[in-house]
């Protein structure tokens, strides 16, 4: 039986040694404090009125790095999840494009299902809980029929998924193409991917689903992403809402690049998202770049954050043309 341990009385403080704060060592101080934002300033100012702290000087130093892989003529890839799409980012990627800031996009299944069904009707994103008890969810016929049969038809004429289904929704002429973001990534040659999961999207419900064509088009697109990755070094790679396939997806890509002989070493990688998920922090951020490079972690709203980021990017790129 162990014996009980008896505590009585106070600690004698009066002992304690001390040192001069004038010498400490601090992590804060008020000279790196800004100016705030006044009204009527730009955006510029107002970039430069945030806390040079915690993840507003990453925003920035991320920022800077953009610009300057942008002015470098490197590489900078966007992975994304569809969230992206559902909080209208597609003007704002659609225009980084068109800038010629951004190399690469690549989308999980649910991106391509999101990109049409707002290119075709103006709309996307039902309701899941309201039509889920009846066995109503994802049966929308319009999204099934041209998906799958775009994906088949581009498989079969050698094509990835993304470059088939973002070259119909603009070649077809769908009523909103100009909103898609695949298709403005045909438009501007931007390489686009898309990785699917068989099972996990509502296409793949359907009886006019291809899985030889699903399978073989988005292995395709994999291998194309894995040759963007080759070109990866000093370039720039954003995770931004995927919190499982795009960065297993990046990590085997990796791996492949590095297998064959690619040096991808010294880059910028970055996972962007509004709750911190495991697979990210490790895939992207930490593990790429132990050995070289610099892996960002910023949390937050997408349609608060990209824009902020982007905005200041391009900013920088302005102050240095």
């Amino acid at each position: 039986m162990a014996r009980k341990l008896l505590i009585s009385g106070e600690i004698d403080a009066a002992g304690v040694s001390t040192y001069s704060l004038e010498g400490r060592k601090s992590k804060v101080s008020v000279a790196s404090f800004k100016k705030p934002y006044a009204p009527g300033g730009s955006f510029k100012d107002f970039i430069a009125s945030l806390p040079a702290f915690l993840q507003a000087e990453e925003l920035g130093e991320l920022a800077g790095r953009i610009a300057a892989a942008h002015l470098g003529g490197k590489t900078i890839a966007l992975a994304m999840g569809a969230h992206n799409i559902k909080v209208g980012l597609q003007p704002l990627y659609a225009d980084l494009m068109e800038r010629g800031v951004i190399s690469s996009i690549s989308l999980n299944g649910a991106g391509i299902i999101h990109d049409f069904e707002l290119a075709f009707s103006g709309h996307s994103s039902e309701e899941v809980g309201a039509v889920l008890g009846g066995g109503e969810f994802g049966m929308a016929r319009e999204t099934s029929v041209w998906l799958n049969r775009v994906i088949k038809s581009g498989y079969a004429a050698g094509k990835g998924l993304g470059e088939s289904v973002g070259e119909a929704i603009w070649e077809e002429g769908l009523p909103h193409r100009e909103r898609s973001l695949l298709a403005s990534a045909y438009r501007h040659k931007v390489l686009d991917t898309v990785h699917v999961a068989l099972g996990t999207d509502i296409i793949h419900m359907h009886p006019d689903a291809n899985g030889e064509a699903i399978g073989g088009a988005t292995l395709r697109d994999f291998r194309r992403f894995a040759k963007m990755v080759e070109t990866l070094e000093g370039g720039v790679y954003l995770n931004i809402g995927s919190a499982v396939i795009l960065p297993e997806v990046f990590l085997k890509a990796l791996t492949l690049a590095r297998n064959l002989g690619a040096e991808v070493k010294d880059f910028t990688t970055a996972d962007l998202d509004f709750i911190k998920h495991y697979r990210p922090g490790v895939n992207v951020v930490s593990r790429p770049t132990s050995g070289g490079g610099r892996g960002f972690r910023l949390t937050g709203p997408h349609e608060l954050l990209v824009p902020l980021l982007f905005g200041s990017a391009l900013e920088e790129i302005s102050a240095k043309v």
